[in-house]
């Protein structure tokens, strides 16, 4: 019997022993280690009578089995771990990706079964479930510290699982110039549309920063602000003020429908007092939505996967005629142009010596498009230029640009934003 074995047959067994005792190992560690203390003593007889491989570490192996039935095993590590931004369960390979981009294998042996296991109890509180009924599922876990996206059988031959870990919840603006992101003035210029509820397109591949870039742009929205945030799986994890509100979607059922979609909840929010409406990603039907939000004047901002800038419009576009209203894309995309201020495309690359580097590549400013054109009209605000993100030396309209002006402080104008000559504090 290999030692994976011998572990995965004792961890069963402690766990049946605790369910027939209705012992909770999380509630009461100290009973559960005993319990499984005895079990590898039995183990160990049974080896000195050649029923058994003994054990070289029985005290090793009596710590690995407690932490797999009152914490999350294997995993339990990289949980507690700050430099670990996403782990990936495969059956019973587990790897992850550290900050900076190197994809790790575990070096801990695991179990499908266990690891199973540990995706249910992740679960647990949630008020969502993981069985034949619902094969695919998606959920807020750890105390708000991660998401979890889940798929078994039938939908995936064997445990499939992905837990992303926020490891940059408390990002700001200014943070994130300090991580190069992107340049003073960018962020000023950001700063400047979250103070007069601007309209933001955050666009990028995965695993670019669009979600940080997002929540630090919601956390510059000042407080006397009505916010809503509707997602799928809630990522923005931030303060909002009094009567600002996060809003989640219902779990996936086999059939891959929702009780409650993205569309639904925009409805909702539309209904309500709303200043700046924030949907976490837009992937489908729910972009038609938007074209409601826009026409009740309000601010919004939300991230899309794009691989450019131009490519993140035309994919609100296709987003929304998923949406089967008979409306045609020129009118959506005249819709969105005169509502949308600005797209910031966020980018992922191989670093010198390894890893990945996240930064703004450009800013573009969105022209109205109202003849029927069949392309977009963009010109850049910033770009990268020899590594640092550059004011082009373009403004945008008028409208926005007076708008902006009103709540600077005297004596200071957007052009000095956007030259970096000015910054909020």
């Amino acid at each position: 019997m290999t030692p994976t074995s011998t572990y995965e047959r004792i961890r069963t067994r402690a766990a049946e022993v605790c369910e027939e005792r209705h012992l909770h190992p999380a509630e009461d560690p100290d009973a559960a280690r005993r319990l499984i203390a005895d079990l590898v003593k039995e183990h160990q007889t049974e080896a000195q009578a050649g029923r058994a491989d003994s054990l070289k570490q029985p005290d090793q192996m009596v710590d690995r089995v407690w932490r797999a039935l009152t914490e999350y095993g294997p995993l339990t590590g990289l949980f507690a771990r700050h430099d670990v931004e996403e782990i990936f369960i495969e059956g019973d390979r587990v790897s992850y990706i550290e900050e900076g981009g190197r994809l790790v294998a575990l070096n801990e042996p695991t179990t499908e079964r266990e690891n199973r296991q540990i995706v249910e109890r992740l679960l647990e509180g949630t008020g969502r479930r993981l069985d034949v009924t619902s094969a695919i599922q998606q959920a807020h876990v750890l105390d708000g510290r991660a998401r979890l996206t889940a798929v078994i059988e039938p939908v995936s031959l064997r445990l499939s699982a992905t837990l992303r870990l926020y490891t940059a919840s408390d990002e700001t603006l200014g943070s994130l110039v300090r991580r190069g992101l992107w340049s003073p003035a960018a962020a000023g210029f950001l700063w400047c549309l979250a103070q007069v509820r601007g309209s933001v397109l955050f666009a990028g591949p995965t695993g670019a920063g669009k979600t940080t870039a997002l929540g630090a742009f919601l956390r510059a929205v000042p407080r006397d602000q009505c916010v809503r945030v509707v997602e799928e799986v809630r990522e923005l994890n931030m303060p909002l003020s009094l009567h600002s509100s996060f809003y989640e979607a219902s779990g996936v059922a086999l059939s891959g429908e929702r009780r409650y979609t993205l569309r639904d909840l925009i409805k909702v929010c539309l209904a309500m007092r709303v200043d700046v409406l924030c949907v976490g990603e837009v992937r489908g039907a729910e972009a038609f939505e938007l074209t409601r939000a826009v026409n009740a004047g309000g601010g919004f901002c939300c991230s899309i996967h794009s691989h450019s800038a131009q490519r993140a419009l035309t994919s609100l576009v296709s987003a929304a005629l998923l949406a089967a209203e008979q409306v045609p894309d020129q009118s959506l995309r005249a819709i969105f142009s005169e509502s949308l201020d600005t797209v910031v495309y966020l980018d992922r690359h191989i670093a010198r010596g390894g890893g990945s580097l996240r930064e703004c590549r450009e800013i573009v400013l969105v022209k109205p498009v109202t003849d029927g054109r069949s392309s977009w009209v963009i010109e850049p605000l910033f770009e990268r230029q020899g590594g640092e993100l550059r004011w082009t030396g373009l403004v945008p309209e008028a409208d926005l640009v007076d708008r902006i002006e009103q709540i600077l402080p005297s004596g200071v104008t957007l052009p000095m934003v956007l030259d970096g000559e000015w910054h909020p504090e």
